[in-house]
Protein backbone atom coordinates (compact mmCIF):
# COMPACT_ATOMS: atom_id res chain seq x y z
CA UNK A 1 0.00 0.00 0.00
CA UNK A 2 2.79 2.36 0.97
CA UNK A 3 4.48 1.61 -2.37
CA UNK A 4 1.34 2.51 -4.32
CA UNK A 5 0.97 5.77 -2.40
CA UNK A 6 4.57 6.65 -3.21
CA UNK A 7 4.01 5.99 -6.94
CA UNK A 8 0.79 8.05 -6.92
CA UNK A 9 2.54 10.95 -5.17
CA UNK A 10 5.38 10.80 -7.69
CA UNK A 11 2.97 10.86 -10.64
CA UNK A 12 1.04 13.80 -9.21
CA UNK A 13 4.32 15.67 -8.74
CA UNK A 14 5.43 14.98 -12.31
CA UNK A 15 2.06 15.87 -13.81
CA UNK A 16 1.66 18.96 -11.61
CA UNK A 17 4.77 20.68 -12.92
CA UNK A 18 5.38 21.15 -16.61
CA UNK A 19 7.92 23.05 -18.63
CA UNK A 20 7.19 26.73 -19.14
CA UNK A 21 8.67 27.46 -22.57
CA UNK A 22 8.15 26.41 -26.14
CA UNK A 23 11.42 27.81 -27.41
CA UNK A 24 13.10 27.47 -30.78
CA UNK A 25 16.88 27.73 -30.41
CA UNK A 26 19.03 28.34 -33.50
CA UNK A 27 22.82 28.39 -33.64
CA UNK A 28 23.96 30.29 -36.74
CA UNK A 29 27.67 29.81 -37.49
CA UNK A 30 27.80 31.21 -41.04
CA UNK A 31 30.28 33.92 -40.07
CA UNK A 32 32.82 31.27 -39.08
CA UNK A 33 32.84 29.67 -42.52
CA UNK A 34 32.27 26.28 -40.85
CA UNK A 35 28.53 26.40 -40.27
CA UNK A 36 28.04 22.74 -41.15
CA UNK A 37 30.28 21.44 -38.38
CA UNK A 38 28.54 18.86 -36.20
CA UNK A 39 29.78 20.85 -33.20
CA UNK A 40 27.31 23.66 -33.88
CA UNK A 41 24.44 21.27 -34.57
CA UNK A 42 25.06 19.49 -31.29
CA UNK A 43 25.24 22.79 -29.40
CA UNK A 44 21.92 23.83 -30.93
CA UNK A 45 20.27 20.51 -30.05
CA UNK A 46 21.58 20.54 -26.47
CA UNK A 47 20.45 24.12 -25.86
CA UNK A 48 17.01 23.49 -27.31
CA UNK A 49 16.53 20.44 -25.08
CA UNK A 50 17.89 22.27 -22.06
CA UNK A 51 15.68 25.36 -22.39
CA UNK A 52 12.49 23.44 -23.13
CA UNK A 53 12.94 20.55 -20.68
CA UNK A 54 14.22 22.48 -17.68
CA UNK A 55 11.64 23.37 -15.02
CA UNK A 56 12.20 27.07 -14.34
CA UNK A 57 9.38 27.84 -11.88
CA UNK A 58 7.09 26.15 -9.37
CA UNK A 59 4.04 27.14 -11.41
CA UNK A 60 1.88 24.74 -13.42
CA UNK A 61 1.84 25.38 -17.17
CA UNK A 62 -0.52 23.47 -19.46
CA UNK A 63 0.99 22.56 -22.85
CA UNK A 64 -1.05 25.29 -24.58
CA UNK A 65 0.15 27.84 -21.99
CA UNK A 66 3.85 27.41 -22.68
CA UNK A 67 5.44 30.71 -23.67
CA UNK A 68 6.44 30.95 -27.31
CA UNK A 69 9.97 32.26 -27.75
CA UNK A 70 13.09 31.94 -29.82
CA UNK A 71 16.80 32.41 -29.31
CA UNK A 72 19.13 32.95 -32.26
CA UNK A 73 22.81 32.60 -31.36
CA UNK A 74 25.14 33.99 -34.01
CA UNK A 75 28.64 32.58 -33.66
CA UNK A 76 31.09 35.22 -34.87
CA UNK A 77 34.33 33.41 -34.11
CA UNK A 78 35.67 30.48 -32.11
CA UNK A 79 39.01 29.12 -31.00
CA UNK A 80 39.09 25.68 -29.42
CA UNK A 81 36.37 25.85 -26.73
CA UNK A 82 36.00 29.67 -26.61
CA UNK A 83 33.18 31.19 -28.68
CA UNK A 84 32.45 34.83 -29.52
CA UNK A 85 28.79 35.38 -30.29
CA UNK A 86 25.64 37.46 -29.96
CA UNK A 87 22.15 36.29 -29.06
CA UNK A 88 18.80 37.68 -30.19
CA UNK A 89 15.96 36.70 -27.84
CA UNK A 90 12.27 37.16 -28.62
CA UNK A 91 9.07 36.06 -26.93
CA UNK A 92 5.33 36.52 -27.41
CA UNK A 93 2.07 35.81 -25.64
CA UNK A 94 -1.46 35.19 -26.99
CA UNK A 95 -4.06 37.94 -27.16
CA UNK A 96 -7.42 37.09 -25.57
CA UNK A 97 -10.19 36.24 -28.03
CA UNK A 98 -7.94 36.05 -31.08
CA UNK A 99 -5.39 33.88 -32.85
CA UNK A 100 -2.89 36.73 -32.63
CA UNK A 101 0.33 36.55 -30.60
CA UNK A 102 1.80 39.82 -29.39
CA UNK A 103 5.56 40.28 -28.92
CA UNK A 104 6.59 40.95 -25.32
CA UNK A 105 10.40 40.68 -25.38
CA UNK A 106 12.95 41.52 -28.05
CA UNK A 107 16.55 41.93 -26.94
CA UNK A 108 19.77 41.79 -28.91
CA UNK A 109 22.52 40.76 -26.49
CA UNK A 110 25.82 41.51 -28.19
CA UNK A 111 28.19 40.70 -25.31
CA UNK A 112 27.99 36.93 -25.40
CA UNK A 113 31.18 34.92 -25.18
CA UNK A 114 31.29 31.44 -23.66
CA UNK A 115 33.22 28.22 -23.34
CA UNK A 116 31.75 24.98 -24.64
CA UNK A 117 33.08 21.49 -25.23
CA UNK A 118 31.01 19.26 -27.48
CA UNK A 119 28.57 17.06 -25.55
CA UNK A 120 29.46 18.64 -22.19
CA UNK A 121 26.65 18.55 -19.65
CA UNK A 122 24.68 21.79 -19.52
CA UNK A 123 24.28 22.51 -15.82
CA UNK A 124 22.35 25.47 -14.42
CA UNK A 125 22.60 26.38 -10.74
CA UNK A 126 20.20 29.13 -9.59
CA UNK A 127 22.58 30.25 -6.85
CA UNK A 128 26.06 30.04 -8.31
CA UNK A 129 27.98 30.48 -11.54
CA UNK A 130 28.49 27.34 -13.62
CA UNK A 131 29.33 28.77 -17.05
CA UNK A 132 28.66 31.94 -19.00
CA UNK A 133 26.64 29.93 -21.50
CA UNK A 134 24.25 28.81 -18.78
CA UNK A 135 24.15 32.20 -17.07
CA UNK A 136 23.20 34.08 -20.25
CA UNK A 137 20.59 31.54 -21.33
CA UNK A 138 19.02 31.35 -17.85
CA UNK A 139 19.06 35.15 -17.51
CA UNK A 140 17.03 35.55 -20.70
CA UNK A 141 14.65 32.76 -19.71
CA UNK A 142 13.83 34.62 -16.50
CA UNK A 143 13.47 37.91 -18.37
CA UNK A 144 10.96 36.20 -20.68
CA UNK A 145 9.08 34.77 -17.68
CA UNK A 146 9.08 38.19 -16.00
CA UNK A 147 7.84 40.06 -19.06
CA UNK A 148 5.12 37.48 -19.66
CA UNK A 149 3.92 37.58 -16.04
CA UNK A 150 3.93 41.41 -16.05
CA UNK A 151 1.44 41.39 -18.92
CA UNK A 152 -1.09 39.40 -16.89
CA UNK A 153 -0.66 40.93 -13.43
CA UNK A 154 0.75 44.28 -12.30
CA UNK A 155 4.32 43.53 -11.22
CA UNK A 156 3.56 39.84 -11.65
CA UNK A 157 7.08 39.17 -12.88
CA UNK A 158 8.87 40.35 -9.74
CA UNK A 159 10.21 36.95 -8.63
CA UNK A 160 11.56 36.20 -12.10
CA UNK A 161 13.32 39.54 -12.43
CA UNK A 162 14.82 38.98 -8.99
CA UNK A 163 16.21 35.63 -10.15
CA UNK A 164 17.62 37.31 -13.27
CA UNK A 165 19.27 39.84 -10.95
CA UNK A 166 20.69 37.01 -8.84
CA UNK A 167 22.27 35.57 -11.99
CA UNK A 168 23.73 39.01 -12.75
CA UNK A 169 25.18 39.30 -9.26
CA UNK A 170 27.01 35.98 -9.18
CA UNK A 171 28.13 36.29 -12.82
CA UNK A 172 29.83 39.60 -12.05
CA UNK A 173 32.63 37.66 -10.39
CA UNK A 174 33.79 36.48 -13.84
CA UNK A 175 35.58 38.28 -16.66
CA UNK A 176 32.69 37.89 -19.09
CA UNK A 177 31.07 41.07 -20.44
CA UNK A 178 27.53 42.31 -19.89
CA UNK A 179 27.20 41.65 -16.16
CA UNK A 180 28.79 44.76 -14.62
CA UNK A 181 27.65 48.42 -14.40
CA UNK A 182 30.73 49.58 -16.34
CA UNK A 183 30.08 47.22 -19.27
CA UNK A 184 27.79 49.70 -21.06
CA UNK A 185 24.28 51.11 -21.20
CA UNK A 186 22.58 48.30 -23.16
CA UNK A 187 23.59 45.24 -21.19
CA UNK A 188 21.98 42.47 -19.17
CA UNK A 189 22.96 44.34 -16.01
CA UNK A 190 21.28 47.56 -17.10
CA UNK A 191 18.11 45.90 -18.37
CA UNK A 192 17.11 44.10 -15.18
CA UNK A 193 18.46 46.91 -12.97
CA UNK A 194 16.21 49.39 -14.77
CA UNK A 195 13.15 47.15 -14.67
CA UNK A 196 13.42 46.79 -10.89
CA UNK A 197 14.19 50.49 -10.33
CA UNK A 198 11.42 52.90 -9.17
CA UNK A 199 12.91 55.41 -11.64
CA UNK A 200 11.24 53.45 -14.45
CA UNK A 201 8.10 52.34 -12.61
CA UNK A 202 5.84 53.38 -15.51
CA UNK A 203 7.33 50.66 -17.71
CA UNK A 204 5.77 47.80 -15.80
CA UNK A 205 2.46 49.62 -15.45
CA UNK A 206 2.39 50.09 -19.22
CA UNK A 207 3.26 46.42 -19.81
CA UNK A 208 0.27 45.33 -17.72
CA UNK A 209 -2.30 47.86 -18.90
CA UNK A 210 -1.28 47.77 -22.58
CA UNK A 211 -2.03 44.05 -22.70
CA UNK A 212 -4.84 43.50 -20.17
CA UNK A 213 -6.75 46.78 -20.69
CA UNK A 214 -5.81 47.26 -24.33
CA UNK A 215 -5.09 44.26 -26.52
CA UNK A 216 -7.07 41.72 -24.49
CA UNK A 217 -10.36 43.62 -24.76
CA UNK A 218 -10.08 44.55 -28.44
CA UNK A 219 -11.89 41.44 -29.66
CA UNK A 220 -15.02 42.49 -27.75
CA UNK A 221 -14.56 46.27 -27.47
CA UNK A 222 -12.15 47.33 -30.21
CA UNK A 223 -12.62 51.06 -29.81
CA UNK A 224 -12.23 50.94 -26.04
CA UNK A 225 -9.11 48.80 -26.32
CA UNK A 226 -7.57 51.09 -28.90
CA UNK A 227 -8.36 54.22 -26.88
CA UNK A 228 -6.95 52.60 -23.75
CA UNK A 229 -3.67 51.85 -25.55
CA UNK A 230 -3.50 55.47 -26.71
CA UNK A 231 -3.99 56.66 -23.12
CA UNK A 232 -1.56 54.09 -21.70
CA UNK A 233 1.28 55.13 -24.01
CA UNK A 234 1.01 58.64 -22.55
CA UNK A 235 2.52 57.26 -19.33
CA UNK A 236 5.84 57.00 -21.13
CA UNK A 237 5.97 60.81 -21.34
CA UNK A 238 6.48 60.95 -17.57
CA UNK A 239 9.23 58.34 -17.65
CA UNK A 240 10.90 59.97 -20.66
CA UNK A 241 10.91 63.37 -18.94
CA UNK A 242 12.66 61.77 -15.99
CA UNK A 243 15.16 59.73 -18.06
CA UNK A 244 15.10 60.47 -21.81
CA UNK A 245 16.01 57.75 -24.31
CA UNK A 246 16.23 55.04 -21.64
CA UNK A 247 17.08 51.42 -22.40
CA UNK A 248 13.59 50.34 -21.35
CA UNK A 249 11.92 52.71 -23.80
CA UNK A 250 14.13 51.46 -26.61
CA UNK A 251 13.46 47.85 -25.62
CA UNK A 252 9.70 48.40 -25.50
CA UNK A 253 9.48 50.09 -28.88
CA UNK A 254 11.91 47.70 -30.55
CA UNK A 255 9.38 45.09 -29.51
CA UNK A 256 6.13 46.95 -30.12
CA UNK A 257 6.67 49.63 -32.80
CA UNK A 258 5.28 47.63 -35.71
CA UNK A 259 2.31 46.48 -33.67
CA UNK A 260 1.50 50.03 -32.52
CA UNK A 261 1.72 51.26 -36.11
CA UNK A 262 -0.80 48.58 -37.14
CA UNK A 263 -3.17 49.30 -34.23
CA UNK A 264 -3.47 52.99 -35.06
CA UNK A 265 -3.55 52.61 -38.84
CA UNK A 266 -6.95 50.92 -39.02
CA UNK A 267 -10.01 49.88 -37.08
CA UNK A 268 -12.37 52.18 -35.15
CA UNK A 269 -11.49 55.86 -35.03
CA UNK A 270 -9.89 57.36 -31.95
CA UNK A 271 -8.09 60.65 -31.42
CA UNK A 272 -4.49 59.93 -32.40
CA UNK A 273 -3.04 63.45 -32.24
CA UNK A 274 -1.68 63.13 -28.71
CA UNK A 275 -0.44 59.59 -29.09
CA UNK A 276 1.49 60.36 -32.30
CA UNK A 277 3.08 63.38 -30.64
CA UNK A 278 4.08 61.24 -27.66
CA UNK A 279 5.44 58.46 -29.89
CA UNK A 280 7.63 60.89 -31.81
CA UNK A 281 8.98 62.29 -28.57
CA UNK A 282 9.66 59.06 -26.65
CA UNK A 283 10.60 56.80 -29.60
CA UNK A 284 12.11 59.02 -32.33
CA UNK A 285 14.08 56.12 -33.82
CA UNK A 286 10.77 54.72 -35.08
CA UNK A 287 9.50 58.00 -36.54
CA UNK A 288 9.13 56.43 -40.00
CA UNK A 289 6.47 54.12 -38.54
CA UNK A 290 4.72 56.92 -36.73
CA UNK A 291 4.48 58.85 -40.03
CA UNK A 292 2.44 55.96 -41.40
CA UNK A 293 -0.24 56.49 -38.74
CA UNK A 294 -2.69 58.55 -40.74
CA UNK A 295 -6.06 57.04 -39.89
Amino acid sequence: MRKYLYILTFLITVIGYSQELNCDVVVNAQQTGNENLQLFKNLERQLKEFVNNQTWTNKTFKPQERILCNMVIVIEDYNSDLFQASIQVQASRPVYGSSFATPIYNFNDKDFSFRYLEFQNLVYNPNQFESNLMSVIAYHVYMILGMDADTFELKGGEEYYKQAQTIVNYSQQTNFQGWKPEDGLQTRFQLVENILSPTYKEFRSVMYKYHMEGLDIMSEKPQNGKQNIANIIQQFSVMNNRRPNSLLLRTFFDTKAEEIEDIFSGGPKVNITKVVSTLNRVAPLHSSKWRNISF
